[in-house]
């Protein structure tokens, strides 16, 4: 563009001044185009980015429709009351490890241990047949002994001296 304003210099001094004012016209015009060119490069720049931030948006919904059917389908397996129920559940399991631990800490009387006590001896009692309570001297001598080799040989040896006699 410089080089056409030299040019067109040039001419005035030469006198030819419809042909400066031409080249300052074509000067212009191609001033003018290339704003024109600008703008519509900023344009197309900008529908780029909107297409682009348009695209990002899809993916975002199509995100969104895909994590509400997966939470639709989580939420047709869980029923209200089966959350209740477990819940209810856990809340039972925390209260029972809450008795244990106030035991184990030492918050139990001597009492209350009788009372424990008391309480295992009827259930051993009443998960055991009753015991037969006969003289222990009388079972011990009608319980069959077990024989070990040393008697077997003596006995061997004593009927056979009884037969020889």
């Amino acid at each position: 563009m410089e080089k056409e304003r030299q040019l067109a210099k040039r001419l005035i001094q030469e006198g030819k001044k419809d042909k400066a004012k031409l080249m300052l016209r074509k000067k212009r015009f191609e001033e003018q185009q290339l704003t024109k060119a600008e703008v519509q490069l900023e344009q197309l720049d900008s529908l780029l980015m909107n297409l682009e931030f348009t695209q990002i948006e899809q993916q975002v919904i199509q995100g969104l429709k895909i994590g509400n059917e997966c939470l639709r389908k989580l939420h047709e397996t869980f029923k209200l009351e089966d959350i209740e129920k477990i819940l209810d559940e856990s809340r039972e399991g925390i209260e029972y490890q809450r008795d244990i631990d106030s035991l184990l800490s030492g918050s139990i009387t001597t009492e209350d241990d009788d009372v424990v006590e008391e309480e295992f001896a009827q259930m051993f009692a009443d998960q055991f047949p009753e015991v037969p309570k006969e003289d222990l001297e009388e079972i011990g001598d009608t319980a069959p002994r077990k024989d070990t080799g040393k008697q077997k040989a003596t006995e061997r040896r004593e009927r056979q001296a009884q037969l020889a006699d």
